[in-house]
C-alpha cells in the first residue's frame, strides 16, 4: 500500500483538510496517548504541511520549519490503524527530503521511539526530558553534504 502525498503551506490548507490535520493529531496524542496537551500552539501558520492520504483518508501527517535553525520537524502522526505499513519511516524521509542540504534537522522525539529515529540518521543531542508527561529526547540530522 501506498500514500498519494501533499506538502502544503498555511495558506494553501483547505479548511477540510485543516480539520483532518486536527482530528488525526488529537485522535493519537490526547485520546490515544491519553496526553492532554496544547496542540493548538500558534505554529501551524510558519509551517510546511506534510499530509499523506489513503483513498482520501488522512493517515500520515507531519509539519516542517524550513526557516528555522536548525530546521524542526514535529507534529509526527501516523494513524494507529495505519502503523504496520512502513508510513511512519514514509512520511520521516518526505520530511527529510524537504530540509536544504546545508541545514541540520532536528525533532524532539518521544524517547521509546530513538531506535526508530536512529535509523533515519538521527543522532541524541543531548539529555532527555518530560514534555506533556512523556520522555523525550532532542535528536539531530546534520545537513546532508556533511554526511560522508
Amino acid at each position: 500500500m501506498s500514500l498519494s502525498w501533499q506538502k502544503l503551506s498555511w495558506e494553501q490548507l483547505s479548511k477540510a483538510q485543516l480539520y483532518q490535520i486536527l482530528v488525526l493529531r488529537a485522535e493519537v496524542f490526547v485520546v490515544e496517548q491519553e496526553c492532554a496537551y496544547q496542540d493548538l500552539d500558534d505554529q501551524d501558520q510558519k509551517a510546511t504541511h506534510l499530509l499523506g492520504y489513503q483513498k482520501q483518508q488522512l493517515v500520515a501527517y507531519a509539519r516542517v520549519f524550513l526557516e528555522k535553525k536548525p530546521c524542526v520537524i514535529g507534529r509526527v502522526v501516523v494513524a494507529k490503524t495505519h502503523r504496520e505499513n512502513g508510513f511512519g519511516r514514509c512520511v520521516m524521509k518526505k520530511c527529510l527530503a524537504l530540509i536544504p542540504v546545508n541545514k541540520t534537522a532536528h525533532i524532539s522525539a518521544q524517547e521509546h521511539l530513538k531506535e526508530f529515529y536512529e535509523s533515519l540518521g538521527f543522532r541524541q543531542s543531548d539529555v532527555g526530558y518530560l514534555e506533556d508527561g512523556i520522555p523525550h529526547i532532542p535528536m539531530q540530522i546534520p545537513p546532508k553534504n556533511a554526511i560522508a
